[in-house]
């Protein structure tokens, strides 16, 4: 009896054990959702809205997207051309929404137990280093392939050099540029140039070398001596305009019809032309004066002035008494005053005397710490060697594979 008893226990705690366990998870699916991929890009004129609309997606999706990316990137901000992914499940709800930014970040949306959540992620390119070369026939940005990618390594390039070389009067043809560049590729393809590692220009029979070396977290390009290229005045206040009269004691003015001096440069460029402060200073003068017409002047250190005259417009803020920074944009290019057509005047002056901006010599850059001159010589070592390997018999160039173009003569290997 009393083994019997002990039996008929043993089988109800085990089938009460077994019930417990024997419990059923309704909070997930027996099987896995079916999901659906939505891959586009935005066209002119559409917003999310209209995209949700196009493939009957709720709207009510949208507006508790918008809540989760607000602090993140504000889903109103699409713009034409830029690619989004949307995965939706068989009841066309959003599992997840990818929106390329720029060609850096992308903003992803995803579905979870707590509602959508937003991040910013940066895009994971493939790094090669490229190395390129190409020969001055006219300026820098017709010696490079057409595109926007070429066209903003000649304008990288252009603004590491711009303390050295005034690319608007300097170049030669048959001047030889060398340099060696990341290229950020994604899925095998080439999407656009990275940071110039360094770069070789021969101008007029002057060898320029530049090395962008890195120290504690911060950036720059330096010369062979390790100088900084950052000088305390830009060579010219335009990016690749021509001149069109030069510094003269005795120039014959076209509306005056009289010879006198013109002490500064003229610089012929459409109107509207952006027109940047040389160095750092102090503006002295902005506004309308006779014959410069609208006029700003810029006082900087160890008594030096610029001048830039004839400008359509003077920048928003720029007035007597502000700071400007090199490289700020101070004005737009234009024909005010005594001027027969478009162009920017250019007055550099030195203790109240005008100079030639082209033959005075510019002062020298901050040389690098001591303690970083052994690790700066094998850097410079190691990009010489890279840059002595590159061949300039002809234009070798990295193009955009999704533009089409057929032309690409490349050296590269993976970093």
């Amino acid at each position: 009896m009393r083994k019997t008893s002990i039996a008929l226990i043993c089988c109800v705690v085990s089938f009460i054990v077994i019930k417990l366990n024997f419990v059923v998870d309704v909070s997930r699916p027996s099987q896995d959702l079916q999901l659906k991929e939505i891959n586009g890009k935005v066209q002119k004129g559409e917003t999310l809205f209209h995209i949700f609309k196009k493939y009957n997606i709720d709207p009510s999706e949208l507006f508790k997207m918008k809540e989760a990316s607000a602090n993140i990137h504000r889903l109103r901000e699409v713009h034409p051309g830029q690619d989004y992914k949307i995965v939706v499940d068989e009841e066309n709800k959003v599992n997840k929404f990818v929106y390329w930014i720029d060609d850096d970040n992308i903003l992803n949306i995803s579905q979870n137990d707590a509602g959508f959540q937003a991040e910013k992620l940066a895009v994971e390119y493939d790094r090669r280093t490229l190395r390129i070369s190409g020969v001055i026939q006219d300026n820098l940005i017709s010696s490079l392939n057409s595109g926007s990618e070429n066209l903003a390594l000649a304008l990288q390039l252009s603004d590491i050099f711009a303390w050295e070389i005034d690319f608007t009067c300097d170049l030669r043809k048959g001047d030889v540029f060398k340099v060696v560049v990341e290229g950020l590729y994604l899925h095998g393809g080439f999407k656009k140039y990275g940071e110039i590692m360094s770069a070789e220009f021969g101008n007029n029979g002057q060898a320029y070398k530049a090395y962008r070396f890195e120290y504690d977290g911060r950036a720059a390009y330096y010369n062979e001596n390790g100088k900084s290229l950052k000088k305390a005045f830009l060579k010219a206040p335009l990016s690749f305009r021509r001149i069109s009269s030069r510094f003269s004691g005795g120039r014959y003015h076209p509306i005056l019809k009289i010879y006198r001096p013109h002490h500064g440069l003229d610089y012929g460029a459409a109107a509207g032309t952006p027109v940047s402060a040389i160095g750092n200073g102090t503006v002295k003068f902005a506004r309308y004066r006779g014959q410069y017409g609208n006029l700003v002047i810029i006082r900087h250190s160890n008594g030096w002035k610029t001048y830039y005259g004839h400008l359509s417009r003077i920048s928003k803020g720029i007035k007597a008494g502000v700071k400007t920074a090199q490289g700020q944009i101070i004005g737009y290019v234009g024909s005010t005053g005594l001027a027969t057509g478009p162009h920017l005047h250019y007055e550099l002056r030195i203790a109240g005397r005008p100079v030639n901006p082209l033959t005075v010599k510019m002062p020298a850059g901050k040389p690098l710490p001591k303690e970083k001159a052994s690790e700066f010589a094998r850097f410079r070592t190691a990009m010489n060697a890279e840059l002595a390997s590159i061949s300039v018999s002809d234009v070798q160039l990295a193009t955009e594979d999704s533009m089409g173009s057929t032309k690409k003569r490349v050296n590269q290997f993976d970093m």
